[in-house]
């Protein structure tokens, strides 16, 4: 082989490198937590230790660290209580409510003890962030391992953790334990808890928790002692006795972000190995309010994780629990709490709702602090879609519908009309009012997908859907992540959507300005009010009732997405440049053979006005 061939041989080798490591898989920190509590249940208080083994996977050295101390947001004066009781539409779960608690109610972390590598680590608490000052740097591709020592006292219930809720579920054990906080590409994400939304390090998880026996517990993971322990957990151990004496349960759950668990004196777990093979568990307690519903529940997620595997991606692990508990319904990993005295339908939607996190936060595990609609509303897209499926399936009552998304868009459309949205590059906790927080979260954010499935057609959007779960599971993407991936899929240009649709609160509003006869033709002057820019489908209604649908791309696009339904006449039209304020759309037919005109008839684009979207013949 001549040295030629060889350095061509070699660049193309480095060449093929090169674009293996440009693939998207960032650099992402690694943890592994083994924690042991002992539980008080007296005092409402834990003491316990903790290892965390922590991976270095940056190119930075790091000489500080931080730990997330969530239960200390419930104290009077904490940033979360302040927030709570200032914001102009307070949230009615929490607002004057932390300001009222008693020494004895309130939540606390108080470390003892902090080591890293065995020596003693200078630390400072500023309410629920502990600052750490390390002992030694961590360098890149290096790892340390901290030892902590901490006493907890678990607050009264008021936003998702905590004893005593609303239907009497002893301990929602959510954010209950000092958490290591998420530092990647744009640094260290030590944000205090205000009421928002979580991201975390992706890792291993063993957890020991030590509390009196007749307290059953629901968890992340899997029971590693199930035989001891039984309570539903194992077949063969399910009816030991329970004793006030103290037992040990010790869970594992592996690549995740968290670690929830619950307890009550009055829980009992029934299970169902689901037909995609995750073995599902149902935590609650029996009752009037509860028992029928619940009894009914595992036949229909089993049907809705089918339907969510097939069209999202697969859910990777190897069990789901469902358990009563917290103040609504809050998504962990491999774990719902959920309040639990509800309505078929309602207990139906809060289960899909949160399982539907384990896509769209649990696996995806986006920051959801900075791109909160990514999760909330990606999640609310899912959940719209099982729930319309299990209507058709008659597992629920009410009528599915063609489009389960159209009210989502209307309603978008109607509190943008007040005034008061806010952008989706807004941070979670900045938001101005709850409400405009809410919108962007969950409506928009559902929305958002409602626009590029209008953009994209359907064909390429829900494929697109998979590989972007398939492309960035077990990692944290991004906006400009999941457009790229919708991009590649479409073959078309997205950066504009993502632009105007993340950083400004500008909708699309077009029109139809005039329709005029000129010879054998038709002239349709179409206009653009909105400043928004979207590709329009015009469909056009003909006197002998047959129909055309028109696609008009827009030039940014640069490209199209093509036949849609093979039964409608379909024209490509030429591309709309975003400047131009007007397009003429030239119809081969005499205006005498037009019946009607109408823009965007599925109603998925958000077009802030649709009066002026018809064109009727007069005739």
């Amino acid at each position: 082989m001549t040295l030629q061939r060889l350095i061509v041989g070699f660049i193309a080798l480095l060449g093929m490198t090169i674009a293996l490591q440009a693939q998207p898989d960032r650099w992402q920190q690694k943890a592994h937590y083994k924690m042991k509590i002992d539980f008080d249940v007296n005092k409402h208080q834990f003491e316990g230790e903790q290892e965390l083994k922590y991976w270095n996977n940056s190119p930075d050295t790091l000489t500080k660290v931080f730990y997330h101390l969530y239960f200390n947001a419930f104290q009077p004066g904490s940033m979360m209580d302040v927030r709570s009781r200032t914001i102009a539409d307070p949230s009615a779960k929490i607002a004057d409510r932390i300001s009222k608690l008693n020494q004895d109610e309130i939540g606390y972390h108080k470390i003892d003890e902090l080591k890293q590598d065995g020596k003693i680590t200078h630390y400072e608490v500023v309410g629920t962030i502990l600052e750490v000052q390390l002992a030694k740097p961590i360098y890149p591709g290096k790892s340390t391992t901290f030892k902590m020592k901490f006493n907890s006292q678990v607050p009264v219930q008021i936003r998702r953790s905590g004893r005593n809720n609303a239907e009497g579920i002893d301990y929602s054990m959510a954010q209950w334990y000092p958490k290591m906080a998420e530092y990647d590409y744009q640094g260290w994400h030590a944000n205090p808890y205000v009421g928002r939304e979580f991201y975390g390090i992706w890792g291993d998880f063993e957890v020991e928790i030590k509390i009196n026996g007749n307290y059953t517990l629901g968890a992340s993971g899997l029971l590693e002692n199930s035989k001891k322990i039984g309570r539903g957990y194992n077949d063969e151990a399910k009816d030991k006795k329970k004793s006030d004496k103290k037992i040990t349960w010790k869970w594992k759950a592996e690549n995740v972000h968290d670690f929830v668990w619950a307890a009550d004196r009055d829980y009992i777990v029934e299970s169902k190995m689901s037909k995609a093979g995750t073995n599902m568990f149902f935590v609650y307690q029996p009752g009037e309010k509860t028992t029928e519903n619940w009894q009914r529940l595992p036949i229909v997620m089993d049907e809705a994780l089918t339907y969510m595997n097939n069209r999202y991606g697969k859910y990777p692990y190897p069990v789901y629990s469902f358990i009563q508990g917290g103040d609504g319904g809050m998504e962990y990993p491999m774990a719902t709490l959920i309040t639990g005295e509800r309505s078929m339908n309602s207990l139906v939607g809060v289960s899909v709702h949160e399982w539907m996190h384990s896509w769209y936060q649990m696996v995806l595990g986006t920051n959801e602090a900075l791109y909160s609609w990514m999760d909330e509303g990606f999640t609310s897209f899912g959940t719209a879609e099982t729930m319309n499926h299990l209507r058709t399936q008659k597992l629920i009552t009410g009528t599915p519908v063609e489009n389960p998304h159209t009210r989502s868009v209307a309603g978008l459309l109607r509190f943008h009309s007040s005034g008061r949205s806010e952008p989706l590059s807004t941070h979670s906790d900045h938001f101005i009012t709850n409400g405009a927080y809410g919108q962007a979260a969950y409506t928009k954010g559902q929305v958002a997908l409602v626009q590029l499935r209008y953009i994209m057609g359907d064909k390429v959007f829900y494929p697109a859907m998979r590989r972007y779960f398939n492309t960035w599971k077990f990692k944290h993407p991004n906006a400009n992540d999941f457009i790229r991936i919708m991009e590649k899929s479409s073959g078309l240009e997205l950066d504009w959507f993502k632009e105007y649709f993340v950083s400004t609160i500008f909708y699309p509003d077009y029109a139809i300005e005039s329709v005029e006869g000129q010879d054998d033709e038709t002239v349709v002057t179409l206009t653009k009010i909105g400043q928004f820019p979207m590709p329009l489908d015009v469909v056009v209604t003909y006197e002998d009732g047959t129909k055309s649908m028109i696609n008009i791309p827009i030039r940014l696009m640069r490209g199209e997405k093509g036949i849609q339904n093979k039964d409608m006449h379909f024209i490509q039209a030429t591309d709309w440049p975003w400047t131009h304020p007007e397009y003429e759309l030239i119809l081969d037919y005499p205006i005498s053979e037009v019946r009607s005109i109408e823009i965007d008839p599925s109603q998925d684009m958000l077009d802030t006005n649709r009066d002026n979207n018809n064109w009727l013949s007069d005739e």
